[in-house]
Formats: structure tokens, C-alpha cells, sequence
């Protein structure tokens, strides 16, 4: 009896140690069969996708290991159940456990091992598809950046373009200047006598000389041939003809722009120093015998004249007598020689070539390796001040040559108002109170044209600051009845800064000027015609304006501030004369078109 309750009792411990270690079982493969029951997520890519595939089979596969059937196409929620009805021995259960436990941490593994694959994935997709963008962006930005540049280039080109047309315009104002009925006045008819020079008739057989001139084409010069036309002249040799007794060329006479471009660009035979004077300055010659005055760079654009040097003391400057034969021009004077600039090679044109051994024993190349020169002359010819290239160009003015004196004579005159170029004394208009009126008695200022020549010379000098005039120069062949020369203008234009009112002493002491000077200064005070603009113009053209402006801003604003003090002065000479005003003030050189003229400008 006591045998059968023990036995009873282990029977019902097994059962239910057996029924508990079901339960545990049954708990434990929950879990593992519950994700398939779950409606699987979208996956995010295509390896998700095959992750997910993977881990059915690997569920499949789990259910042949355990000898369960093979899940039908039934849906997943009913194959579950189909574990509980599966004969599981008692005795395996721990090592079961142990599986599932194995094989659950084996898939979270591989799960974690594809989760990191697809990140690695995802991260190299998403760097390629960054550089890939990245590419783009810089296929973009480099497209984007030629088309900017070929906005700015366009830009530059219209800003190109602009500058060209305001230059055209330019030139426009200055052709209108040119075009006013005050710049092609009629003068006096000219006869014979009132040219400087003529071509002499067709000689006759027996007038000929035996002995005929040839040119020598040995030593550069061109063989030429001349005749009475002047189509076969050179452009030096029609300037010649061309100088009358008023003026040293007409207002449109083509010839200038031909003969500016013969001494900016014709091959330089010859270099000599040219005798006289107190600075550097070297004759030019060219294949066809025409001659040019050189007159070297100096000075930069912008540097003034140093206050505490006298007039006498100056520099002369390159760009000075240029801006000379344009200014002359612009007043309608018409009596400064052609000018123009050039870059002259000091090796080649000058050193090479010259025959003076004077001025080629001062060459020398500098410690920077520019080739330098100074000649020989009264100021300014020393090492210490030697002219240089850069490294061998130097900017320089060539003037036209007037005729040689052994053809035209020239007489040299002192002007009146000439200073005592002295230091400690002053000269006699800078003290004699009533000293025009001694001016205006003493000939050949006492009749014709000759006192208001010298006005037009002192408001020349006036505009460009030029102290140096002490003497100007006629041509003899003319007497008293012409205008003056106005030449060596080198030492002009030195200070913006300050003008110099004791220039304008002729006209502030003798309240006399032209008729056609007044209405021309007038003319160019209008904002149309404004003196500075088309001073700026002009020089525009000049071959040295492409290297650097041959007048700074501030020296040609000094221009309207100066040409503003000559009309204050001479309004001031018309209320000073009373009850003469204009008629003992203006010198009416131009009767005939005062009712046609004055109204329109004044």
C-alpha cells in the first residue's frame, strides 16, 4: 500500500514536471514564431528585402531540424500551432534551449552583421551618390563660372565698346569745335609775298646747273625726287610750304595728321645733338629728310615743380610741348609747329646711329640695367641727371623743324614783359606802374597787330603756366605784319596746384585783346565746348596717350580755373574803362562778322 502511494506520487511529480517543462517549451517558441506572424515591414532597400527571405527559409529549415511538417501556403498566423502537437523528448530539453537560444543569437547576429552590411551599403551609395552630386555641383560651378566669365569678358567688351563710343563722341566735340563758324574765319586774301616759301617755276635748258644735287642712299636716306606737284612732296616739305604770314598751317589742312605720322613712326637715320640752349634736346632725322626737335621725358605725369626751384630752374618736359601744340590749336592759333609723341628706342635709334661723339661718349647703363645718356648742355647734362629708358624705350616729343635759317631767316624779339631772372631783382613791369602805355609807344607795338599778338601769347602762357618766355620769334621776311612763334614751350605745365597771375600782366596792364580771341575763350567756357574736355580729347590722339594720359586731372582742371581768371580780367579791363567798355578793351579784328558772331556766343 505504501509502495503504490509512493508510486503514485512520482507518477503525478513526472506528470507534472513534464507538464511544466511543456509550458517552459511552449513559452519559449512563442518568441521564435511570433515575427512571422507580424505583417513584415516595407523594407527600405533591396538588401533589407533579401535579408528578410533569408530569415523565412532559415524559420523553414528550422522546422525540418525539428522533424515538425513542412508549414503549408495556409496563412502564417494557423502553422504555428501546428508545434504544439510535436513529441519533444523530455530529456533534450535543455539542449533544445540551448539551440533555439544559439540559433536566436546566430540570426540576431547575422541581423545585426546585414544591418551593418546595409549600412555600409547605404553609406558607399550615399558617399558615391555625394560625389556624384559633388561632381555635378562642380560641373555646374565651372559652367557657371565660364558663363560669368563670359558676362564679364562681354562686359569688359562693352565697357570696350562705351569707351570707344565716348571717345567717338569725343573726337565728335572736338571736330564740332573745329566746324565753328569762329575757327574758320576768313582772313585776309594772301598774296604772293604772304607765303613763307614757293616752288620755283620749271627752269629753263640753259638756267640748269651742271652740277645737279643726287641724294646719297648710302647712309639712309631715301632717293627722292621732287617736282613742282605737291603729291610728290613729303609731308615736311608741304608743312613748308604751307606757313604763311598768319598762321604756320591752315585750320583742316590733312597735312598735319600726315606729317604727325611721319614723326611718330618713320625709321630715325640720324641723332645729333642740337647746339644752344640749356638742356638736352637732339635733332632727328629721317629717310626723307625731314627733321624733328627731341625733347626727353623728365618728369612722371603727375609730379609738380618743386616750389622752392625759380622759373629759370625748371625742367623741361616731354609732354609739355605736346600739350603746347594741341592748346595752341584749340585757341585757333595755329602757331606752334606739329608735335607728337614717341617711344624711341635708346640703343637702336639714338646710341647706334649718332655720328656726335660728344653725345656718345655720355652713354652708360645703369646699376638696374637701363641704358642712359646726357650730352652735353648748360643745366641738367650730368650723370645725376641722365635721361633713361625703360630699359632702352624713353618717351620723348618730336617737333617739326621750321625751315633751316640758311632758307628763313627768323628774328628773335625780347618780349617786353620778359622777367629779370634774377633772384634778388625785379624787372621793370613788375614796378612801373604805367609801363604798357611805354610798351604802346615804342615800336613795333605802337601800330598793326603786334601788342594783341603778345596778348594772345601771354593768355597761351597763362593756360599752361608757363613762366619762361623771354623772347618769341618772327620770321623776317614778314617784317612787323605777322604773328609770333610761339616755340620752346618744354617748361610749361609744371604746377596745377597754383597758378601764376603775374603771366597775365600784359593783358591785367594793357585791357587789350582780339575780337576772335575773346569770342573763342568765351566759346570754350560753355559747357559744350568746355576748354578741359576737349583738351582731353585732342590728346587723346597722341601715340603717347595709349601709354599714360599726357596731362593729368588735375592739370587739365586747371585749365577751366585759369581760363575763368583771363575772362574775369578782361571783364574787369571793361569796367575800368569807363565809358569806352567793350570798344577800348576788344581789338575788332573781325569787323565783319561782329552782328553774326557776338550775339550768338556772348
Amino acid at each position: 500500500m505504501r509502495w503504490s502511494t509512493r508510486r503514485c506520487s512520482r507518477t503525478i511529480c513526472l506528470s507534472l514536471a513534464f507538464s511544466s517543462v511543456l509550458l517552459h517549451l511552449l513559452l519559449l517558441s512563442l518568441p521564435v514564431l511570433q515575427p512571422p506572424c507580424e505583417p513584415n515591414p516595407a523594407p527600405r532597400s533591396q538588401s533589407l528585402r533579401a535579408l528578410g527571405a533569408n530569415h523565412v527559409y532559415r524559420g523553414s529549415q528550422d522546422h525540418l531540424d525539428t522533424g515538425s511538417p513542412e508549414p503549408s501556403h495556409a496563412s502564417p498566423d494557423r502553422w504555428p500551432l501546428k508545434r504544439m502537437d510535436v513529441q519533444i523528448d523530455p530529456f533534450q530539453v535543455l539542449d533544445m534551449e540551448t539551440a533555439v537560444n544559439m540559433e536566436a543569437g546566430l540570426e540576431e547576429a547575422e541581423l545585426q552583421e546585414a544591418e551593418l552590411e546595409e549600412a555600409e551599403l547605404d553609406e558607399a551609395a550615399l558617399e558615391e551618390e555625394a560625389l556624384e552630386e559633388a561632381e555635378l555641383e562642380e560641373a555646374r560651378l565651372e559652367e557657371a563660372g565660364l558663363e560669368e566669365a563670359g558676362l564679364e569678358e562681354a562686359g569688359f567688351e562693352e565697357a570696350g565698346l562705351e569707351e570707344a563710343g565716348f571717345e567717338e563722341a569725343g573726337l565728335s566735340q572736338l571736330e564740332a569745335l573745329f566746324d565753328h563758324p569762329l575757327y574758320n574765319l576768313p582772313g585776309p586774301p594772301l598774296e604772293e609775298d604772304d607765303w613763307l616759301l614757293k616752288v620755283k617755276p620749271k627752269l629753263r635748258a640753259s638756267e640748269k646747273s651742271s652740277q645737279m644735287w643726287v641724294s646719297n642712299t648710302d647712309d639712309g636716306f631715301e632717293e627722292v625726287r621732287w617736282n613742282s606737284s605737291a603729291a610728290s612732296h613729303p609731308p615736311w616739305l608741304r608743312f613748308h610750304l604751307g606757313i604763311s604770314r598768319w598762321q604756320l598751317y591752315a585750320p583742316h589742312d590733312p597735312n598735319v595728321v600726315q606729317l604727325a605720322l611721319q614723326l611718330a613712326t618713320h625709321r630715325i637715320v640720324s641723332a645729333v645733338q642740337k647746339t644752344g640752349g640749356t638742356q638736352l634736346k637732339l635733332m632727328m632725322s629721317f629717310p626723307n629728310y625731314g627733321q624733328a626737335m627731341f625733347k626727353p621725358m623728365k618728369q612722371e605725369r603727375d609730379e609738380e615743380t618743386n616750389y622752392d626751384l625759380y622759373y629759370f630752374s625748371d625742367f623741361e618736359r616731354h609732354n609739355a610741348e605736346i600739350a603746347a601744340f594741341h592748346l595752341d590749336r584749340i585757341l585757333g592759333y595755329r602757331r606752334v609747329p606739329p608735335v607728337v609723341g614717341r617711344l624711341v628706342n635708346v640703343t637702336s635709334e639714338i646710341r647706334d646711329i649718332t655720328t656726335d661723339h660728344k653725345l656718345a661718349r655720355t652713354f652708360f647703363t645703369s646699376p638696374v640695367g637701363n641704358v642712359c645718356f646726357y650730352g652735353q648742355c648748360s643745366y641738367y647734362c650730368s650723370t645725376e641727371h641722365a635721361v633713361c629708358g625703360r630699359p632702352s624705350l624713353l618717351q620723348a616729343s618730336l617737333a617739326a623743324m621750321l625751315p633751316d635759317l640758311s632758307l628763313v631767316s627768323r628774328r628773335s624779339w625780347r618780349s617786353p614783359w620778359r622777367r629779370s631772372y634774377s633772384r634778388s631783382k625785379l624787372a621793370k613791369w613788375e614796378t612801373e606802374k604805367d609801363y604798357c602805355a611805354t610798351v604802346k609807344k615804342t615800336p613795333p607795338y605802337n601800330e598793326g597787330t603786334r601788342l594783341v599778338d603778345l596778348m594772345d601769347m601771354a593768355i597761351l602762357d597763362f593756360l599752361m603756366s608757363n613762366m619762361d618766355r623771354h623772347h618769341y620769334e618772327t620770321f623776317e621776311k614778314f617784317g612787323n605784319n605777322t604773328v609770333l612763334l610761339h616755340l620752346d614751350n618744354g617748361r610749361a605745365f609744371g604746377r596745377h596746384s597754383k597758378d601764376e597771375p603775374s603771366i597775365l600782366a600784359p593783358l591785367e596792364q594793357c585791357c587789350r585783346i582780339k575780337r576772335s580771341t575773346w569770342l573763342r575763350l568765351l566759346l570754350l567756357s560753355l559747357p559744350q565746348f568746355r576748354l578741359s574736355q576737349v583738351m582731353k580729347n585732342s590728346l587723346s590722339q597722341d601715340p603717347l596717350a595709349a601709354v599714360a594720359p599726357l596731362l593729368s586731372e588735375p592739370h587739365l582742371a586747371a585749365l577751366d580755373r585759369r581760363l575763368a581768371t583771363v575772362l574775369r580780367t578782361v571783364r574787369s579791363c571793361q569796367e575800368r574803362q569807363g565809358h569806352k567798355g567793350a570798344d577800348g578793351v576788344i581789338y575788332d579784328d573781325i569787323p565783319q562778322y561782329k552782328d553774326q558772331v557776338t550775339p550768338a556766343t556772348e
